[in-house]
């Protein structure tokens, strides 16, 4: 998981989790806070975007990259 998808998502550590094994109640949660519901919302769509962003330009590139390779392939076989 990309840290722009996982923004509103806290990431424990091995001590944290084994911390937790003895926090009975429950007060070892943190999470990533924003000062509003909106700032958080706006935050995490624009992460979302941008994930979406870098997928659409890395399949771009891939499907580049193969077009190059069956381009060449075919000069190849009809020369």
């Amino acid at each position: 998981m990309s840290e722009l998808s996982s923004f509103l998502f806290a990431r424990p550590s091995f001590a944290e989790g084994v911390a937790r094994i003895i926090d009975l109640g429950n007060t070892l949660n943190q999470y990533n806070v924003s000062p509003t519901p909106e700032e958080a919302d706006s935050i995490a769509l624009e992460s979302d975007w941008m994930v979406i962003g870098r997928d659409l330009n890395n399949a771009m590139s891939e499907y580049d990259y193969l077009e190059e390779q069956v381009d060449r392939e075919l000069n190849d076989v009809l020369s």
